[in-house]
């Protein structure tokens, strides 16, 4: 079975397995935040090629007196910071997958305007389809540096197997459950590349 085939067929399987959570955390999401449901973003995929990535959204949309949006720690309530420790907020990248854009195990798709950033080396990231995980996620995930990351990205697109790959996805596991790794010291979202990095 080729990794597309994999992807597919256990991605429709977990669609159906998990419906209900879906729906439970849609409709959370919903009454708690009230709408959008879904956070899309576009960002580039294989061989750089724009994509929209879903995710359920976490952040609600508080802003100050001069109409600009609250800082992530002011936007990430109770609700979305257990949207985003248990993972959860990830489920719905499996229609990505579906459709084509993402794969199970992959580099993570990140920002579009990183793009003009990167070297040739950890421009190779985009050799691959993303993925909702990937190497770089199961050794630090959020609590090491872009470097680090981008650097375990390239190791895996020249080193990737189906074993790995399920190597992969059972570290995932294990992490999720434990709810390691979720974020950089105590920041609610690591920093952007290019701010303190690269």
């Amino acid at each position: 079975m080729t990794k597309r085939a994999f992807d597919f067929i256990m991605a429709l399987f977990l669609v159906f397995l998990f419906f209900p959570i879906l729906i439970g955390v849609g409709l959370l999401i919903y009454f708690k935040m009230g709408r959008p449901i879904l956070f899309c973003q576009s960002r580039p995929g294989l061989n750089e090629r724009i994509f929209t990535i879903y995710k359920f959204r976490t952040m609600s949309d508080a802003r100050n007196e001069n109409g600009e949006l609250l800082g992530d720690e002011a936007r990430l309530g109770k609700i979305g910071k257990f949207i985003r420790s248990t993972s959860l907020d990830e489920l719905p990248q499996l229609f990505n997958i579906i459709k084509g854009d993402m794969s199970f195990v992959g580099p993570r798709p990140l920002l579009v305007e990183y793009l003009p950033l990167y070297n040739d080396r950890q421009r190779k990231r985009h050799d691959v389809l993303p993925g909702i995980t990937g190497w770089a996620q199961v050794n630090g995930r959020n609590a090491i540096s872009w470097e680090q990351k981008f650097e375990l990205d390239v190791w895996y697109v020249e080193n990737r197997s189906f074993w790995l790959d399920m190597k992969i996805l059972w570290l995932t596991f294990l992490k999720v459950l434990k709810r390691s790794d979720i974020n950089s010291s105590n920041n609610i979202t690591m920093e952007k590349f290019g701010e303190t990095n690269g």
